[in-house]
């Protein structure tokens, strides 16, 4: 008898999706392992790079004893003071030859090593706290200022430019604050007379690195013989200076192969850098940095010129600067 035909037991079929799931297992085993290891890449790029950028910051500093702060910013050297403490000490006309006596400010940490030094001398019948806020702003940018007095208030500018010579001799050789300073690093500013007397200063002492005049004045318009990068400051109100017969003429004559400025201010007057004042602030600081410091950070606030602004009426210039 033939036996009926019985269906062979099959078991349960395999999921389709199963496939699908090991595949997207493996799939993203895969991935993670790539990612991981791309990870591992990156991060080994990034501390490549972390160290290229402390070699090239090593290097630079290396490169340039001088620099002295952090790496500048518009509001840095803007602001009404920079990183730096600051200190005073009182110098006595009867302490002293040469010159009246005066201010020093200077940086209160000496863990930088040595700074760079200026000498600031105040106009006709004016004495040091006409030019006093200059102290402190520049100090706390990382230099050692010293703020004078003159042998008389009616000193004219050739007397003017040796008083500012021999304030640095004191600082350099004298001073209590002597060992803070390098003395291959020095420069001179002024403001009226003392501007004209910071051209003669200039003038007599070529190794100067820096020299600002303010609304300068001085019966010589001529100075081709200066070899000290020199930013010449005037102001568009000036009518005891006027720029036209002193502080343009300071500038057109200095030589043309010198790093040179003319900074023009607007809505100024003869009278205007007695009173702190953030463009010329700004300027001065970023050429003394540049020229004393021979610090290169600060030349982005040079070069390009700047442009005319609500404060600036003209700035002239050479760029790039090559000292």
């Amino acid at each position: 008898m033939q036996q009926p035909n019985r269906a062979l037991p099959v078991g349960p079929e395999p999921s389709p999706r199963r496939p699908h799931r090991l595949t997207s297992r493996l799939v993203r085993a895969g991935l993670a392992v790539l990612l991981a290891a791309g990870g591992l890449v990156a991060a080994q790029a990034t501390g490549a790079q972390a160290v290229v950028g402390a070699r090239s910051a090593s290097a630079e500093a290396a490169a340039n004893p001088y620099e002295r702060g952090p790496a500048p910013t518009n509001a840095s050297i803007e602001a009404s003071r920079g990183s730096y403490a600051v200190s005073t000490t009182s110098v006595s006309a009867l302490s002293v030859s040469g010159f009246g006596g005066g201010t020093i400010y200077y940086p209160t940490s000496t863990a930088d090593g040595t700074f760079g030094a200026i000498a600031v001398s105040p106009g006709y019948t004016a004495y040091q706290s006409s030019i006093a806020w200059l102290g402190p702003r520049l100090a706390s940018q990382g230099f050692v200022v010293f703020t004078i007095d003159t042998n008389t208030t009616l000193d004219q500018p050739d007397s003017r430019g040796r008083q500012l010579l021999a304030a640095l001799d004191y600082l350099t050789q004298s001073s209590s604050v002597r060992t803070r300073i390098d003395s291959s690093r020095l420069g001179v500013m002024g403001h009226s007379m003392g501007g004209g007397g910071t051209l003669e200063a200039a003038k007599s002492r070529p190794s100067l690195q820096a020299a600002i005049p303010l609304t300068g004045w001085n019966l010589d318009t001529t100075w081709p013989e200066i070899k000290t990068p020199t930013l010449v400051v005037g102001a568009d109100g000036d009518t005891i200076a006027p720029v036209a017969t002193h502080s343009q003429p300071f500038y057109a004559t200095l030589p043309s192969t010198l790093d040179k400025a003319y900074l023009e201010l607007r809505g100024a007057t003869h009278f205007t850098p007695n009173s702190s004042n953030t463009t010329i602030a700004k300027y001065s600081i970023s050429w003394l940095k540049r020229f004393i410091d021979n610090d290169t950070r600060y030349e982005q606030f040079l070069c390009p010129l700047p442009q005319a602004s609500l404060t600036i009426a003209e700035y002239r210039g050479n760029c790039p600067h090559t000292s």
